[in-house]
């Protein structure tokens, strides 16, 4: 998949360029109407107001003294945005512009609760809805005539062509969205919230949550065919059959996990209608917009640009004039373009401009047409593929005005910053004449056609190198970015550790946690990712509760304000999806994309989740003699045990990191579980009901583990032989081999 860059720093030098496109007086301060001053800083502008996508964000409660904190936290919300398609591919498509408030206070009304005070800001934002006791908390408003005031000061933006983005500084999770999308600055999850509010406002998709209140599932659905085109009554066969919704779709591996299909509940239902894919970005926040609403997003973002961006006026032209033409320039394909005479189709070769003196033109009027499409896969739909058509009639009455100005850029992808390796960077002229030449590191490439997009990725390019475009005496130079991001995993200690050529494997017993810290050579917010057992990606925030802490993974998950998180193999999203627990081994796998638009390659690990080891009803530290267990669960953690250990019949004993300088053995146990520990004697369980667990331990003797239940023998050394017999189920070593320096045998042969 291409990828793009996704820095969102304040470029200075693209600013200025930018100011002036925009006709934007970069360092001018505008005051709204009862309002403290505003600036309006260019954080990107890709053309004139009028034919992009504008994103105007604006920060509420930050002091004069907190301002550079909201650009911190305006880069990491825009650089996650730019991760997700289809944002990462159209982001030429969309000015972003910031308002900076310096508010009279810091903060937000009733953050976190109604008991809080209420600031004096700006946007006059606020938790519950504005501090409405019959709201919700986390419901985050603002000020509508406020908001729409300091957009204003952006010029040639309106509500047509705008999506308001305002960010409060809080830290506490909170947003709505509509017309305007708020988020909270500094929560974990707040930055997921943005693209989530533009799937609404943007692509008039529905939330495909099973619920509208929290912590309680909806009621049936109840109604007639959905308008949505991500919800439907219909069964995949009826979908295919009538080629209705999303039958171009189906059984497809879904963007967002899984296969795309038929998954029920949506739209605040229950039950009684279907969406397409398991969890995306309109049920989950962290996942991406699946085909379907990517589909739908790429047509609504490429409607509110305009593909035809310069050229020659449409009407009459001579039969010798160099007729030309400049469309947008999507970051990871080009826009294809076909010029036809009389309607055949002519051999341009997706050039930008057709020298009609060149063409064996016949006496009379003659018309030229030209056809812009996007042939972009994230459409499958013809009737909403991205189209548009010009015209132009030839009169052998005209004769072309030669033209003596000198070819000069016009625009260009920014030069301020790096591109990644295989984006596709574009220059314009203003002139018909003239082709522009592109090099590499100094030596010429070949760009035939259309010579005003380059597309990198062919090349394979890695590392640093230097791209350069000239037209006549000018020239514009990049910095091509090869480099992916690296990610550094810290992970909770686990009970055994084993290195393999396909990387490491850990054993965990109930419950581990997983940081990604990421970092590349280019300024800007990185984003990373990680998936379980090859689903769909998913963002690294680190915990909802605190950006800081690691994700934390568990067999069933973590509620949290009525949702869940880290639910090990099949997600949970809510408390009643019933889905099996995650006990057992995963594939879990993570990258980063920097902040130029490089994916990181993916580095992997694999886990295995045991079941908990029985609650400890005595713990026992330090040191002691030998120990008879005759009831309940003895847990020894950190301790040292000078003789032996006897578990009687419904006893149970965990030692963990613990040491037993004598035999270990247990008739009739409820459970025995070696971790991490070392016993100098013998270890013999027959009988155990439950569990017989040893796993990163040491015996110095033999081991015989006999008519036992759940046994795990894994990762461990065993100096003597190692016997099994009438285990049921068969024991498993978890795919960590033990050293065994006896025969094995029985059950135990092979492991």
């Amino acid at each position: 998949m291409r990828t793009r860059r996704l820095t969102a720093m304040l470029w200075v030098v693209a600013a200025v360029v930018a100011a002036v496109i925009a006709g934007l007086p970069v360092t001018a301060a505008a005051r709204a109407s009862a309002g403290p001053e505003a600036t309006v800083v260019p954080i990107q502008v890709t053309g004139p107001a009028s034919s992009r996508f504008n994103l105007v964000v604006m920060g509420d409660g930050y002091t004069a003294a907190e301002l550079p904190k909201f650009r911190e936290q305006l880069d990491k919300h825009l650089n996650i945005l730019w991760s997700i398609e289809p944002f990462k591919s159209y982001r030429n498509y969309v000015n972003v512009y910031a308002v900076e408030i310096a508010s009279p206070e810091s903060g937000v009304d009733c953050d976190p609760d109604l008991a809080s005070p209420k600031r004096d800001t700006p946007l006059q934002m606020g938790f519950w809805g504005g501090c409405n006791a019959n709201s919700v908390q986390r419901l985050l408003t603002v000020s509508s005539a406020a908001a729409t005031q300091y957009a204003d000061l952006v010029p040639g933006t309106t509500s047509a062509n705008r999506q308001i983005l305002a960010i409060g500084n809080s830290d506490t999770y909170g947003g709505a969205g509509g017309t305007y999308a708020t988020a909270s600055g500094g929560n974990a999850l707040s930055a997921l919230i943005t693209p989530h509010e533009l799937g609404h406002s943007l692509g008039g998709l529905q939330d495909e949550y099973d619920h509208y209140a929290r912590g309680e599932r909806g009621a049936p659905y109840q109604g007639a065919e959905p308008s949505s085109i991500h919800h439907t009554l219909l069964t995949e066969q009826q979908m295919l059959a009538q080629h209705q919704k999303w039958w171009r779709w189906v059984g497809e591996p879904s963007e967002s996990g899984g296969t795309i299909g038929r998954y029920e509940g949506g739209m605040y239902a229950g039950s009684g209608v279907w969406r397409p894919s398991a969890h995306s970005m309109m049920k989950a926040l962290g996942y991406a917009f699946d085909q379907v609403s990517r589909e739908r997003m790429t047509q609504r973002l490429s409607a509110k640009a305009s593909l035809f961006q310069a050229g020659t006026p449409a009407g009459r032209v001579s039969p010798d004039q160099v007729v030309w033409l400049q469309t947008l320039h999507p970051a990871d394909h080009e826009l294809d373009v076909t010029w036809s005479l009389d309607g055949t189709a002519l051999p341009t070769a997706n050039a930008r401009a057709v020298d009609l003196g060149s063409l064996d033109l016949g006496p009379g009027p003659h018309t030229l047409s030209a056809t812009i499409v996007d042939p972009t896969g994230f459409i499958r739909d013809p009737a909403v593929r991205p189209t548009a058509t010009r015209s132009w009639t030839i009169d052998s009455s005209l004769t072309a005005q030669t033209s003596t100005e000198p070819p000069t850029f016009t625009g260009s992808t920014p030069t301020g910053h790096p591109v990644s390796a295989d984006e596709v960077v574009y220059a314009e002229t203003a002139q018909s004449a003239g082709a522009i030449s592109w090099q590499v590191d100094g030596k010429p490439v070949a760009n035939p056609g259309n010579d005003r997009d380059f597309d990198l990725a062919p090349l394979n390019l890695t590392g640093r190198h230097t791209l350069t475009a000239r037209v006549g005496a000018e020239q514009l130079t990049w910095d091509v970015d090869g480099t992916g991001p690296a990610v550094t995993p810290t992970l909770s200690k686990p009970l055994l550790s084993v290195q393999k050529a396909s990387g490491p494997e850990y054993i965990y017993n109930d419950t581990f946690t997983m940081g990604l810290a990421a970092t590349d050579d280019s300024p800007g917010y990185v984003v990373p990712e990680f998936r379980v057992d090859g689903d769909g990606w998913y963002n690294y925030f680190g915990w909802p509760t605190d950006a800081s802490a690691p994700f934390r993974f568990t067999a069933e998950g973590t509620e949290i304000d009525q949702l869940v998180y880290g639910k090990l193999g099949v997600p949970r999203v809510v408390p009643w999806d019933d889905v099996p627990p995650g006990y057992g081994r995963h594939q879990v796998e993570y990258r980063a994309i920097d902040a130029t638009g490089n994916i990181g390659d993916a580095r992997r690990f694999a886990v295995t989740l045991l079941r908990p080891a029985p609650a400890c009803t005595t713990t026992l530290t330090g040191t002691h003699g030998s120990l008879y267990l005759r009831s309940g669960v003895t847990c020894l953690t950190n301790a040292t045990v000078n003789g032996s250990v006897l578990v009687g019949s419904g006893a149970s004993v965990v030692a963990i990191d613990s040491r037993v300088n004598g035999p270990v053995r247990a008739d009739q146990a409820a459970d025995l579980q070696l971790l991490r520990s070392t016993v100098t004697g013998p270890v013999a369980a027959d009988g155990v009901t439950r569990s017989v667990v040893a796993v990163g331990s040491t015996v110095q003797g033999p081991v015989a583990i006999t008519n036992s239940s759940a046994v795990s023998v894994a990762g461990n050394t065993v100096n003597g032989p190692l016997r099994c017999s009438g285990n049921a189920p068969a024991p498993a070593n978890l795919e960590a081999p033990n050293r065994v320096s006896g025969p094995r045998s029985g059950q135990c042969a092979k492991l």
